[in-house]
């Protein structure tokens, strides 16, 4: 289970940052609900796509697949310490394809925790059920709290999350070694 809220835990921070940045904007009730969804879906839907690419890969790399994957989750660490939130402040608006490519670009960090979940051997559908739920949630949360949350706090909790995926990283190659 400790293995599961290591891998939830930075994107719930990463979520709420993302979130704090549309609730600068105020979105109403609808526009809250249809980007929590939207939130949920994409981000609960990665780490699937992410582990059938990992499997994948993992047939064509052999031995060497276990570390792409660490170095796969320190990269999404690594971008997220970046703190570049630009795709967060045209969410409240976003509609069609506009929509789902932001939605796509806001759950890139959930692709790598689907190549990292079968190295881990966490139950995969579990994982992906609290990412959504926690997305869901965390979105309300943080679309309520933005208008209140300085940028320094939002930011910060990106950049925390980018840090606890890259001592997660850390953490494997520690172990494999």
């Amino acid at each position: 289970m400790i293995k599961v809220a290591a891998l939830v835990l930075p994107l719930c921070l990463d979520t709420f940052a993302i979130a704090a940045a549309v609730g600068v904007q105020r979105p109403r009730g609808a526009e809250r609900l249809r980007l929590g969804a939207v939130f949920a879906a994409f981000e609960g839907g990665m780490p699937l796509v992410g582990l059938l690419l990992g499997l994948a890969l993992a047939q064509l790399l052999a031995g060497a697949a276990e570390y792409v994957a660490i170095a796969v989750l320190a990269g999404a660490g690594l971008w997220m310490l970046r703190g570049d939130d630009d795709d967060a402040e045209g969410l409240r608006s976003a509609r069609g394809l506009r929509l789902v490519m932001l939605g796509l670009s806001v759950s890139l960090d959930e692709l790598a925790i689907g190549f990292t979940m079968g190295l881990l051997r966490v139950p995969a559908v579990l994982v992906v059920a609290l990412i959504a739920l926690q997305a869901f949630l965390v979105s309300q949360l943080g679309f309520a709290l933005g208008a209140i949350v300085g940028e320094r706090v939002r930011e910060g909790a990106e950049r925390l999350a980018g840090g606890l995926l890259i001592l997660l990283a850390l953490f494997l190659l520690v172990t494999r070694l």
